[in-house]
């Protein structure tokens, strides 16, 4: 017999769909609040949110006549009909958001509008009415949502531990305040307050806040426009590789989602800089008409379809790659302080409170609460944030040198302070005598920046290769190269690797690849589907110096492969391989990963290994091909060629200067 259920378990069954854990539920709250205009929002939690979870912002508020609406399901101030789901402006439109977590949590809502006198204080438990009433409140909305799964003891034996659930909301708070930088986000997590951002708008500055310095540091901005698609936000240089896709992050049109062709279309523009089973670091904004994305495809909006999946990929894969190809990819093993002045993050210590501490207007009734938590904005220190304070130069420990060698070839300069007495000025503690001490005073770090600005002038180019002077092999592996304040580590086989890389590549794109016969030939039987493939992308098999005889019936004969570069034995495979990449990733665009690993492994084999003797003439026509490439950076499997170390960075490590 069919039955009709009630509303209640209507509510709890459609519960599932968007609330399964306390992460899902405060990222409804959350994007109302930012559809609603909020410039502050407060997300506090307790046992990861399953007692308890509070979300504050100071946007528009509800009216009083639409707070209980609010809690209807579809109900929702986003879309009038079904075609609006194909131009949307908001992060939600379902209307099941509120109605949901009130079905399965014990809800209460503190709201008010600006033009309204008094708030209105609504409670709801199950899905049931328990309270309504007027309250005095600030403009905003507050949400408090008590022991979820209160009434669903099915659903609750399946949340995780609270620190697993709560370690779930802190990621998402973290994507949340990377996709509006332009909002002020703080997360307290069971009364201590784990991040805030100052809604300055500034992305780069919410990635220091969330992620630390070192990764602010090693981030390049991209910024690029086509065809209706925008793409924004910062790539991590190739040094700050990770395990897994974690910190693949990608925002389409504010909203974070997950999507295998944004993945795969990022780490082909990294093709050429990460290591194999690397991820690169990456906070990306893509920006696309509405009615190109659908984001009607999953309960949570996790996940997103688009219209013109090839042209999005390429897009992208071209904007990062031209992004870092136009960087130098050098890694500082030692990394210099004037290089963090340079990428902005020495943020000033008297602006801290200003900068970064939250007003009062998104919190108004719960400052007791809050100030109970910690320390106030005003008494955080730079320290708690790893920021060093100027450093100081020791002069004991210096050497006599002439007055142009004082800092690192620095000349002393009107940038530069000295003193004839011994004494403090701004923190700088300076030596009686500076000239004769070999050293002076410096009142900013920018004083320190080397002569070399890499962004105008690069390091390994073939203008600065004429400035290299080669100090001799280490360990039969690696070169020591002194460049101005630099000291360049090459390792001797993924420089020649890289070389005979870029010509193997230049004779497949030249349809210079000689092919050798096969007999007998290999016989393949194609699927439909393959074959319409094969026929598509004829061509890429032609310039691979394969040939193929079609037998009719989807049959295909190999008639020749190249020679000395994949082996006749592989053939099929090799053919397959480049069928499969295409089907799956749709890269007719690019070249095959198929081709490109099997030239890599290729260059490899032939190209000098560690434990070799090599002579200086040799590295000296080793370096002059290496500074004609466009990235000389990185060898075909993601390593480094050339590692820097600055002068300033050694002589802190000897101390002659010390922080």
């Amino acid at each position: 017999m069919i039955k009709e259920l009630d509303a209640v378990t209507i509510d709890q069954i459609a519960a599932g769909e968007v609330v399964d854990k306390p992460a899902g539920a405060i990222k409804e709250m959350v994007e109302n609040a930012i559809d609603a205009g909020a410039t502050h929002i407060t997300v506090e939690i307790e046992d990861g949110g399953i007692t308890l979870m509070r979300v504050t912002d100071d946007g528009a508020g509800i009216e009083p006549d639409d707070v209980r609406r609010a809690f209807l399901r579809h109900a929702t101030s986003k879309i009038d009909k079904i075609s609006d789901l194909y131009d949307l402006h908001t992060l939600g439109f379902r209307g099941e958001a509120l109605s949901s977590i009130a079905a399965v949590a014990r809800v209460e809502m503190i709201t008010k509008t600006k033009e309204e006198l008094t708030g209105i204080r609504y409670c709801i438990e199950g899905g049931r009415e328990i309270l309504f009433e007027e309250v005095g409140a600030p403009t905003g909305t507050t949400i408090i949502a008590k022991n979820l799964f209160f009434n669903t003891p099915a659903r609750e034996k399946f949340l995780r531990k609270p620190q697993t659930e709560g370690s779930h909301v802190a990621d998402l708070m973290e994507h949340m305040a990377l996709s509006h930088p332009e909002i002020a986000f703080r997360f307290v997590n069971n009364h201590v307050d784990r991040f805030h951002t100052a809604g300055t708008g500034d992305l780069k500055e919410n990635i220091y806040r969330i992620y630390g310095r070192d990764l602010a540091a090693s981030v390049l901005p991209i910024d690029r426009e086509e065809s209706g698609m925008h793409l924004s936000g910062y790539l991590g240089k190739p040094a700050v590789n990770r395990g897994s896709r974690s910190y693949e992050l990608f925002f389409v049109n504010g909203r974070y989602i997950r999507d295998r062709v944004l993945s795969m279309a990022l780490e082909e523009g990294y093709r050429e800089y990460v290591m194999q089973h690397k991820f690169p670091f990456a906070v990306l904004n893509l920006t696309v008409p509405p009615d190109e994305v659908d984001v009607n495809v999953h309960p949570s909006k996790m996940e997103v379809r688009f219209r013109r999946v090839r042209d999005l990929s390429a897009f992208i894969t071209q904007a990062v790659h031209e992004t870092l190809a136009g960087r130098e990819m050098l890694n500082d093993v030692l990394r210099d302080e004037a290089e963090e002045v340079r990428e902005g993050l020495h943020f000033a210590e008297e602006n801290e409170a200003e900068r970064y501490g939250m007003p009062d207007r998104a919190e108004p009734f719960e400052q007791l609460r809050l100030g109970q938590i910690g320390e106030t904005a005003g008494e955080r220190k730079l320290v708690a944030y790893g920021i060093r304070e100027t450093p100081v130069i020791m002069s004991d420990m210096a050497p006599e040198l002439p007055e142009h060698q004082n800092t690192g070839n620095v000349p002393v300069s009107e940038g530069t302070t000295t003193r004839d007495s011994g004494g403090s000025k701004d923190g700088i503690t300076c030596h009686k005598d500076p000239t004769e001490a070999g050293i002076v005073c410096e009142s900013d770090l920018t004083d320190r920046i080397p002569a070399v600005d890499p962004r105008t002038e690069r390091i390994l180019s073939e203008a600065s290769r004429r400035e290299y002077r080669i100090l001799g092999q280490l360990f039969d592996t690696y070169w020591l190269i002194a460049y101005r304040d630099k000291l360049l580590l090459m390792d001797q086989h993924a420089a020649h690797e890289k070389v005979n890389y870029e010509r193997m590549m230049k004779r497949y794109h030249e349809h210079a690849i000689i092919t050798q016969l096969v007999d007998p030939a290999v016989v393949l039987t194609l699927t439909p589907a393959e074959h319409q493939l094969f026929e598509q992308f004829r061509d890429i098999f032609l310039r691979l110096g394969l040939e193929i005889e079609d037998f009719g019936d989807r049959t295909l004969a190999l008639r020749g492969v190249p020679t000395d570069l994949y082996g006749a034995g592989n053939a099929q495979e090799f053919f397959r391989d480049i069928l499969d990449e295409l089907s799956e990733e749709q890269v007719a665009d690019r070249d095959p990963q198929a081709v490109t690993m099997r030239i890599a492994g290729m260059a490899c084999k032939a190209s000098v290994k560690g434990n070799t003797v090599m002579s200086v003439e040799e590295v000296n026509a080793l370096l002059d091909e290496l500074m004609t490439l466009d990235n000389p950076y990185h060898c075909p499997h993601g390593r480094p060629t050339i590692i820097t170390m600055s002068k300033y960075e050694i002589d802190k490590r000897f101390k002659r200067i010390v922080d």
